[in-house]
């Protein structure tokens, strides 16, 4: 005779409980408008750099752009002006866009 299966709990899925609190409501739509930001400037990002760019946080102060080293970062600085002007031009609010180096691990 064989065991009856072991019914698992009922588990939420991260959207759900990130939407089901205030605070982490908050940051899922921050995460959600980093990512969808990205996704708008992303064709204006050549291939080569498109690999090292990744979106970082945004909060009232400015959107982060995550870069892997200051070589990348400061070639990612030079298309700062046409980066925010493709997010006005789409209508996004105006925001400072910052880039960011990301320390390596070691």
């Amino acid at each position: 005779m064989s065991k009856p299966a072991r019914q698992q709990p009922y588990t939420r899925p991260i959207t759900e409980a990130l939407g089901a609190n205030a605070m982490l409501g908050q940051l899922l739509a921050r995460l959600r408008e980093s990512q969808e930001r990205f996704a708008a400037v992303q064709p204006v990002l050549s291939p080569a750099m498109r690999r090292h760019v990744r979106p970082g946080s945004i909060d009232e102060e400015g959107w982060n752009l995550l870069v892997p080293n200051g070589a990348v970062g400061a070639k990612l600085r030079q298309s700062l002006p046409l980066i925010e002007q493709v997010l006005t031009d789409q209508g996004w609010p105006a925001l400072p866009v910052r880039v960011k180096v990301q320390a390596t691990q070691a």
